[in-house]
């Protein structure tokens, strides 16, 4: 699918991206700082501490909702894993209605998909941690932020639950063998992805702390672990931190360059 028209021009929403924190031990880090590179401001929201979600997102350039440890489903008894999960979702599907440029990470990309009626559970593949590729699908060369990406460029993985259903006007951009859902579009303003651009080491090691229970039922040796992840870190941003600035070029409301994080001149989506 071709993403026509210009969002040159839109109304402008200044340049304040929202960035919703589900997790303490998840925050914005690298991501954060190639955003802000990008030009956009962050106003980092906590609600993991008691912060309120706002009722719409008037005055915001952009959406970004990260990971976290909970389950984006409701468990047996229908009880969500967070308290704000379902003002949350309704915040996305604002996003989505009204054009609102968002990314979604890891738990961000399966509550987006929830919102908008995907559906995700426990993989049946087991938990997915470390350094993987991923493979970048045909139609992401039309794709405003995602054609510049190479096909099977590195991320960073750790989840235990995946998007198995993808909402009926999503676009699949990247997959791989156990885990097929990687990175999706959802309109022509929304993006989820099911790996990690975020983190930097000292992150992923709090993980695998918290973690080491897992690692050693999976029989991963933590050491191992983080000196893989450690050795793929620049390979990472070498990706990832122009994806970012290619989203916030979108966000500001302007093409993003010939050149800027290898992308060639594309057009991107109607008025926001």
């Amino acid at each position: 699918m071709t993403i026509e028209g210009s969002i040159a021009g839109a109304a402008p929403r200044g340049n304040t991206a929202l960035v919703v924190e589900n997790d303490p031990f998840d925050g914005a880090a690298r991501l954060g700082e190639w955003l802000t590179g990008g030009g956009l401001r962050l106003e980092v929201l906590r609600p993991h501490a008691g912060e309120a979600l706002p009722p719409d997102l008037d005055g915001y350039a952009a959406l970004v909702v990260l990971g976290g440890e909970q389950d984006a489903f409701p468990d047996e008894r229908g009880e969500r894993a967070a308290p704000w999960f379902d003002e949350l979702e309704g915040l996305l599907r604002k996003a989505v209605r009204h054009k609102v440029p968002t990314l979604a990470i890891c738990l961000g990309a399966q509550l987006l998909a929830r919102a908008l009626g995907g559906t995700v559970e426990r993989s049946a593949a087991g938990p997915e941690i470390g350094v993987r590729l991923v493979a970048r699908r045909d139609v992401a060369d039309d794709d405003p932020i995602f054609a510049a990406v190479p096909f099977a460029p590195d991320v960073l993985h750790w989840h235990h639950d995946e998007i198995v259903e993808l909402p009926m006007n999503a676009t699949l951009l990247a997959a791989s063998t156990h885990y097929p859902i990687q990175a999706y579009r959802i309109g022509g303003a929304a993006w989820g992805l099911q790996f990690h651009i975020e983190c930097d080491l000292e992150m992923f090691a709090q993980w695998a702390m918290d973690g080491v229970g897992t690692l050693g039922e999976l029989g991963i040796d933590a050491v191992e672990l983080l000196e893989r992840v450690d050795a793929a870190l620049d390979d990472v941003a070498d990706v990832w931190k122009p994806f970012a600035e290619r989203f916030a070029a979108v966000a500001l409301g302007r093409t993003p360059r010939a050149g800027e994080g290898g992308l060639r001149s594309l057009p991107l989506l109607g008025p926001r």
